[in-house]
């Protein structure tokens, strides 16, 4: 297929990767790491204000740019792999990507006034959605949310909440009704982050991002701050997971990319009996495998994609089997690259490791390749 992307989308993935090669290599990008702020770097702004990529995936009807006609994941899948490629930690995929699905798709009376504070850098967004026992079932819930008048009194744990120490807003999932695994029964809210009652620990992951650990007792929450229907909310989180799932997708190859040139790069420069060790003919084989399984990612991501406007079932067929592609692909780039490398790959001083813990990471956010492996084989038997 020819694939090609537009005068526009050209001009944006080359604005980005120059400003990302001048002010966000990786020293800049070590110091924002090392300084575990909770507050968005300075380049949130400049990704608002200079460049405009945080409108870059939403439509003139929100105030965005993405093409007419565009449901922006082109848009997007340009941004996230420039960001794969320069190892970014600030949180668009969870405030752009995740936030902006949500508020697109759930037709809230708020979505317009939340999606113009996400293009001018205002709103940054956390999804809190993974439990400790829920491992990749979206619909496995033990947090809950109950009625009461004009409000919902919301209770639970939520695990891992990437990008919560910054967020103004997070988007939880609840259980309104039904058994802790039942479809029926899921709904989804916007919450405060700053409300004083909702206890957090924040800690650093291993890929140099910060997230929380989030205990709501009895929190209030608006019933104004309910996205979609009560009850039939699963359906719009699989939307928007597929959708975090194309964008990670296109990081992912950013991160394998740099972990192939990076190693490419270093066996030219390494000798051994005296000779580089990228004449020996073994390793010359590992790195060609490593660029065809890069090429693999990127045909996928692709794919998934374009795939994303189409109806809900082969939507999701799409972004399991490219999660399995990407799963197996990182782990092959990342491996080869620290085995060539040798044990200096893996230390902080070389970017080499840092790429690898991202991809690593990359791996099993949003379902591991077992689990999507069985979600692509239970989504075939109901054709």
């Amino acid at each position: 297929m020819d694939f090609n992307f537009s005068e526009e989308q050209g001009m944006l993935r080359d604005s980005l990767k120059r400003y990302l090669a001048d002010a966000y290599g990786f020293e800049q990008r070590k110091l924002i790491v090392n300084a575990k702020s909770a507050e968005p770097s300075r380049h949130w702004k400049a990704f608002a204000e200079e460049l405009g990529i945080l409108g870059a995936s939403f439509s003139e009807a929100y105030g965005g740019y993405a093409a007419s006609g565009s449901n922006g994941a082109v848009e997007t899948m340009i941004v996230m792999e420039e960001f794969g490629k320069a190892l970014v930690v600030e949180p668009y995929l969870g405030t752009v990507v995740i936030g902006g699905g949500f508020m697109k798709h759930s037709a809230n009376a708020m979505a317009a006034d939340v999606i113009a504070k996400i293009i001018r850098g205002d709103a940054l967004i956390a999804f809190a959605y993974a439990e400790p026992q829920g491992q990749y079932n979206l619909a496995d819930l033990c947090t809950t949310a109950r009625r009461d008048g004009e409000c919902y009194i919301l209770n639970g744990h939520k695990a891992v909440v990437i990008g919560a120490p910054s967020a103004t807003h997070y988007i939880v999932t609840a259980r309104t009704s039904g058994a802790q695994w039942d479809r029926d029964g899921v709904s989804v809210f916007l919450v405060d982050a700053r409300n004083p009652n909702i206890a957090r620990r924040d800690y650093p992951t291993v890929d140099g991002q910060q997230a929380s650990e989030l205990y709501f007792e009895n929190i209030t929450v608006p019933a104004e701050n309910l996205l979609g229907a009560e009850g039939q909310g699963l359906s719009l989180v699989e939307q928007v997971v597929d959708e975090a799932i194309a964008a990670v997708s296109a990081e992912a190859v950013g991160c394998m990319r740099k972990l192939h040139e990076g190693t490419v790069d270093y066996a030219r420069q390494r000798k051994q009996f005296g000779v580089p060790i990228s004449s020996f003919q073994v390793l010359q084989h590992a790195m060609v495998d490593m660029f065809m399984e890069v090429e693999l990612a990127l045909s996928m991501t692709t794919m998934l994609t374009l795939k994303l406007s189409e109806p809900a079932h082969a939507r999701s067929m799409a972004a399991s089997a490219t999660k399995v592609q990407i799963g197996k692909s990182c782990k092959f780039v990342g491996q080869n690259a620290i085995q060539i490398h040798g044990g200096i790959g893996i230390s902080n001083e070389l970017t080499i490791g840092h790429y690898f813990k991202r991809s690593t990471m990359i791996e099993s956010q949003f379902g591991s390749v077992d689990h999507h492996l069985q979600r692509y084989d239970t989504l075939s038997l109901a054709i």
